[in-house]
């Protein structure tokens, strides 16, 4: 395996009720844990969503109200699944802007305060889209000369971006092999959160990268428009980008 790994590292995938993050919840997460000695181990949860599937979404990933009406809801497998993430890397396909947000907001609901900060970030996709821009489906038959019959069915999705990234290590010589640089060059900008409301410039101050102040220096905009702050923190914004915002306003109060 030409993957260096220093602690594991976790491929996952959701399946939701829909695409919006504040709104939606979770009705399935698969993982496949790659160790350093290169042992893998998959598991795979179907959760209670506490709300009716769409019919839209069904139709995508096939899990319909009966299949998860027996199962527990997030907030009862949240502790248990904080625990098997703590200490480990992470990865996934597009898992920066929705994955990894939208389990974070199943966490704030569920009352469990995980910091993904202190995981490094592997983004497949922004590999694949810097290399060859396409979807999964294409990213394997690609990478890896086959098929994915079994697309949107969330282990096979989280399978399939594992072997992906591996392939894509024996593809390209110039992709970093350690998960520090990997998990750099797989971001899109140098994110000061995960969905990169916030990205660093190339003298390390946080810029907003969205909205009225968009290019604007954070710590600035604080200063001179502190309702900006409180505007942030009732909207509709990811924990994690609250907390960096927090950080900010922290600094500038002083």
């Amino acid at each position: 395996m030409k993957l260096k790994l220093t602690r594991p590292l976790i491929f996952f995938d959701l399946e939701t009720t829909g695409t919006n993050i504040s709104t939606d919840r979770i009705v399935e997460i698969s993982f496949v844990k790659l160790m350093p000695d290169g042992t893998v181990s998959e598991k795979t949860r179907r959760i209670n969503p506490e709300m009716p599937i769409p019919a839209e979404a069904t139709a995508v990933h096939h899990i319909t109200d009966e299949d998860v009406a027996n199962e527990p809801t997030f907030r009862q497998i949240a502790a248990s699944l904080a625990s098997q993430l703590a200490g480990c890397d992470i990865a996934g396909f597009n898992s920066n802007r929705f994955d990894v947000p939208m389990l974070d907001r199943e966490f704030e609901r569920a009352a469990i305060d995980f910091d993904f900060s202190k995981a490094r970030m592997i983004d497949v996709q922004t590999i694949f889209h810097k290399k060859e821009p396409r979807t999964l489906v294409a990213a394997y038959r690609y990478y890896c000369d086959a098929d994915l019959t079994e697309a949107h069915s969330a282990l096979a999705d989280t399978r399939a971006t594992m072997e992906v990234l591996l392939a894509q290590l024996e593809k390209y010589e110039d992709l970093p092999v350690e998960v520090g640089a990997l998990s750099d060059f797989a971001s899109a900008n140098r994110n000061v959160d995960i969905m990169g409301r916030l990205i660093y410039d190339d003298k390390d101050r946080e810029i907003i990268n969205f909205g009225k102040y968009k290019g604007r220096v954070a710590q600035e905009v604080l200063a001179v428009d502190p309702s900006y702050y409180d505007w942030i923190m009732k909207g509709d914004f990811a924990r994690d980008t609250k907390r960096a915002f927090t950080r900010i306003r922290m600094r500038t109060k002083k």
